[in-house]
């Protein structure tokens, strides 16, 4: 179907990508690209937009085929090895677009708790967002994480 769908004969799509395992992995390698790509084309902004872009980049579709692709490696053995080490290069070049983005200093206690604690509540909302799209408590809540992100960190944030 793979091959199919790629407009490439079985044979080449199985000389790229000899077993299923890395097929999926090349896919979740994509995906995850394309989300840090996503991240570093964001642009210089202030704190507010910034934590917008950040909770967008997990209730869009790029995290939704993140998702499909985390599930299928929950129960497949030699594929949820290599998603797990490529989620954790992703988690860790989001955590650290978000100390940029957010103009962070990560030497204030307690500031990279605050960070990850903001990312896994993005996550949260990238998840309630695949049954249903409940985008005004969606804007209730990021406004809320910026005002609670401006008290931990500071009210400076990144400025255009």
């Amino acid at each position: 179907v793979v091959a199919e769908r790629a407009g490439v004969s079985r044979g080449a799509a199985q000389h790229h990508f000899p077993t299923r395992e890395d097929l999926f992995t090349a896919a979740v390698e994509y995906v995850a690209e394309q989300r840090s790509t996503a991240l570093r084309a964001l642009p210089a902004q202030d704190r507010a937009a910034a934590v917008a872009a950040l909770v967008g980049l997990y209730t869009g579709p790029l995290f939704r085929a993140a998702l499909h692709l985390w599930v299928a490696a929950s129960n497949e053995p030699q594929l949820s090895e290599r998603v797990r080490e490529l989620e954790s290069r992703v988690g860790r070049e989001t955590h650290r677009m978000a100390v940029e983005l957010l103009g962070a200093d990560e030497s204030v206690p307690g500031a990279r708790e605050t960070i990850q604690g903001f990312l896994d509540m993005a996550r949260g909302l990238g998840l309630a967002n695949l049954l249903t799209d409940d985008g005004a408590r969606r804007e209730r809540v990021v406004a809320q994480w910026t005002a609670i992100l401006d008290g931990a960190l500071g009210r400076g944030g990144r400025q255009p």
